[in-house]
């Protein structure tokens, strides 16, 4: 199939030599009125023509002239004015019941410089092939978010299959704030100011819960609220990110300053708050960027002192588990014991406290050693005990060198490791490429791009194109880096008949519309700079286009094993506009727009400015 634009690109070798077979001068004056008439055609219908065939092949060879870099800023007719306006109750005001001397502040001194993050781009060239695809997906968060400002604004998320709001994250419109960085990354100027002034609008005080969830509310709200202010540099969002992380700092005001699962706002005001007993242990374990930034960009204190208690709780528990050097599932965060539980995972509950770990190395400069010293000895821990390869079939595993994470289980006298894979755990692929970038720990990138390619290898070895939240394979015996051949009557023992070769169920078949197989993808890219990503990239995306989409924007969906239409589930969390959709977007852009050697990504895909040497 041939496109407009592939046409106006084909004709001007076919004029140049039909040129060359022209004597007469009538004749070039005939062709030279043809060309100008078809290069007005070609202005006129330039290359965001819709109808490239993204799937085209992209422009091998030498690139002999590289790509500028791209500054994204609005020009100053774009710019609006964003106004903030305080809410209606100060927290500032509430008393400490259980204050504390603030005894850790910021370290000081220069950044140390850093290893490189970004693979060298010097000779980039944004190919044809590659800008229709960053258009594609321009043009389904435009579907998306244009559904949720006609059906859902200023609510936490738009059902986009019966077209309502729904409040799921205290009513201060999640979805908003969440994509207040995709807007402006994607420069849609004009949303973007207006988003923005709502945000810098909103009330904390006013909604219909009686607690704020303190993992989500920090890496959506307060997380969109810094990067949208990193980017834009505008002091409303920073004011009202301020103002937010005063009600949040209020869930640290415990006996042990350790804080609860939730935000509870009446028992906060009456100092009558404590820390969990049986609290996953990702929840206070994952707010370390969000202070830390907070306190860079406020000069206040407290944000960083808050948090840095939980680091030091962490680094004193590392080896006091039942797997040391990995801290369980669920902690008891009151007596401050991490001896209780024998479940480990990188996925639900404790995901993001392995995954902050390098990220705060990087946020703060390189300052703090305690967090590299933590990554090494909790990752040592992960590949010992928690990597596998999945059994395939000789012709299978020779094409596709690939690795999941799974659980481990702590028993008396071993350590059993459980090839569960979960949707969530596909972000270990960008956890292990970065910390090997920074601490230069090459095999830790290897293992990150094979753990990246495995999720995307999952993405096609389902009807719909696309994973499910969790499924469990059977795994090669021994070493994840051992021979793994393959045994037939193991897999007609263990093996689903259902489900490509490989896998042995899948438990929980929905997709929620997940960014974390992404996630990875686009870092591995950016950190290896292989085009393969790139490809592999857009064969996700389409899968999920075809089997998410509605009549008002793209769904969650039941079952990722069916064949022909899927069920959706009347769903579009915030993170689909926050996270996937970014880091779709980001895999086709020139690799200047948020360089990871100036950027760090909290949990929830939301860029942090990392300090300049």
């Amino acid at each position: 199939m041939n496109s407009s634009a592939d046409n106006s690109f084909s004709f001007f070798p076919r004029l140049r030599l039909f040129r060359r077979k022209m004597a007469t001068s009538r004749h070039l004056r005939l062709v030279a009125g043809v060309a100008c008439v078809l290069f007005v055609l070609f202005l006129a219908h330039p290359l965001d023509s819709p109808q490239i065939l993204p799937t085209a092949p992209r422009p091998q060879g030498s690139r002999p002239q590289a790509e500028p870099v791209v500054i994204l800023q609005p020009s100053p007719s774009s710019r609006r004015k964003v106004t903030f306006k305080p809410s209606s109750f100060d927290w500032t005001t509430v008393e400490q019941h259980f204050p504390v001397e603030l005894k850790h502040k910021l370290p000081t001194g220069a950044p140390k410089p850093q290893k490189p993050v970004q693979h060298d781009f010097s000779h980039y060239v944004h190919d044809p092939v590659t800008r229709d695809r960053q258009k594609a997906v321009r043009a389904v968060f435009e579907r998306s978010w244009n559904s949720y400002k006609e059906h859902a604004w200023l609510r936490d998320e738009l059902a986009p299959v019966s077209g309502k709001g729904k409040t799921t994250f205290g009513g201060w419109g999640a979805t908003l704030v969440d994509a207040l960085d995709t807007l402006w990354i994607m420069e849609l100027w004009d949303d973007f100011y207006l988003a923005a002034n709502a945000a810098a609008q909103l009330d904390w005080q006013n909604t219909t819960e009686t607690a704020a969830n303190m993992f989500e509310t920090t890496i959506r709200h307060l997380g969109g609220l810094l990067s949208a202010y990193d980017l834009s540099g505008e002091q409303a969002l920073l004011d009202k990110a301020k103002e937010l992380g005063n009600m949040l700092y209020m869930g640290f005001d415990t006996p042990n300053r350790m804080p609860g699962f939730w935000l509870n706002f009446e028992d906060a005001k009456r100092g009558v708050q404590v820390a969990g007993t049986n609290d996953p242990s990702a929840s206070p374990c994952s707010l370390s960027l969000e202070f830390t930034r907070l306190t860079q960009l406020t000069g206040d204190q407290r944000y960083f002192d808050a948090i840095t208690r939980i680091t030091e709780f962490l680094e004193r528990t590392q080896n006091e588990s039942k797997l040391p050097g990995m801290w369980p599932k669920l902690i008891n965060f009151r007596e401050e014991r991490v001896d209780g539980e024998s479940g480990f995972t990188l996925g639900a509950l404790a995901d993001s406290l392995y995954e902050y770990l390098p990220k705060m190395h990087a946020l703060l400069g390189g300052l703090s050693p305690q967090y590299e010293k933590m990554h090494r000895a909790a990752m040592d821990v992960v590949t010992k005990h928690m990597l596998f390869r999945p059994m395939l079939p000789a012709e299978e595993a020779s094409k596709h060198d690939i690795l999941f994470v799974g659980d481990a289980f702590a028993r008396p006298d071993r350590i059993d490791r459980v090839a569960e894979g979960q949707h969530l755990t596909c972000f270990t692929g960008g956890m292990f490429g970065l910390g090997g970038k920074l601490f230069d720990i090459n095999e830790h990138v290897e293992i990150g791009e094979r753990l990246a390619r495995g999720c995307g290898w999952a993405y096609d070895a389902f009807p719909t194109g696309v994973m499910p939240e969790i499924f469990n394979m059977v795994p090669c015996d021994g070493s994840w880096d051992a021979p793994c051949p393959w045994n037939e009557e193991r897999w007609k023992t263990e093996g689903s008949k259902n489900l490509q070769k490989g896998f042995a169920s899948a438990r929980d078949t929905r997709y929620i519309l997940r960014p974390e197989a992404i996630e990875s993808i686009f870092l591995l890219y950016r950190m290896t700079g292989k085009e393969d990503l790139r490809d592999l990239a857009w064969q996700m995306f389409e899968s999920i286009v075809n089997a998410t989409e509605t009549e008002l924007a793209y769904s969650a969906i039941s079952d990722v094993t069916v064949k022909g239409p899927t069920t959706k589930m009347d769903s579009m969390e915030s993170f689909w506009l926050a996270e996937t959709l970014k880091y779709f977007y980001l895999i086709f852009s020139p690799p200047s727009i948020i360089n990871l050697d100036e950027y760090v990504f909290n949990t929830e895909a939301h860029p942090f400015l990392r300090p300049k040497p």
